[in-house]
């Protein structure tokens, strides 16, 4: 019988794994203080140890998991004031592409919208945040600046932490959506002013509503620890 060489763990397949646990971190499948291993996600996503490892590594390196008490890792808390600090970075990076779209009258595509609201108006929390991020990162891309998009993505991979709680709120995903129309048109209108404004009053209400969502995920685990 032919010996065949082992294969090793592709950066594709390592991506696939970081994305697929982080998955689980942003939907609450693997919750804030969670225990984790090697083995178990290995059986669960049907991949060997290695891309497991590596991904885990990245998810260390960036913040989403950490050491456990003892030995091993487990999922990191939540934090309110990183958080806030995240939000306050990608509002940021927000404005300045929005700015720089709007310089250029950049005609944003019309089914980023409606994709929106059709998200929106489903029970898919993943349909609707991949849905945000969408038309975020259309944004960024308009902006003509490629260090706008890949700066952001860090901070995007955070905020899905605590978006799906904001995102159960039906009225919220409408009020996301009407907000999303706004920025778009001030865009294309080439209108930097407008568009700067409606994206820095986008940003603050979306802060404000993810910062009390996460209040009440810390409120509501402490009480359950207590």
């Amino acid at each position: 019988m032919a010996q065949l060489l082992e294969l090793q763990a592709t950066p594709d397949l390592v991506e696939r794994v970081y994305g697929a646990v982080l998955d689980a971190i942003s939907d609450g499948s693997l919750p804030p203080g969670q225990r984790i291993t090697q083995e178990d996600l290995a059986r669960q996503l049907a991949v060997s140890r290695q891309p497991v490892l590596q991904a885990l590594r990245q998810l260390k390196t960036d913040g989403f998991v950490q050491d456990a008490p003892g030995r091993g890792l487990m999922v990191a808390p939540l934090d309110a004031d990183w958080m806030r600090n995240v939000y306050q970075v990608r509002g940021a990076l927000d404005r300045l592409a929005a700015q720089e779209a709007a310089r250029l009258h950049f005609p944003l595509d019309d089914g980023l919208i409606t994709r929106g609201r059709q998200a929106a108006a489903g029970s898919d929390i993943k349909a609707m945040i991949d849905a945000d991020l969408a038309f975020h990162n259309a944004i960024y891309q308009a902006s003509g600046n490629p260090l706008i998009e890949q700066t952001a993505r860090h901070h995007w991979r955070h905020l899905r932490r605590v978006m799906g709680g904001v995102l159960q709120s039906s009225g919220q995903r409408e009020a996301v959506w009407d907000e999303h129309a706004v920025i778009a048109q001030a865009i294309r209108a080439g209108d930097v002013a407008r568009a700067a404004a409606h994206i820095e009053d986008h940003s603050t209400r979306a802060s404000a509503a993810l910062a009390q969502r996460l209040s009440h995920v810390l409120t509501t685990t402490e009480a359950d620890t207590a």
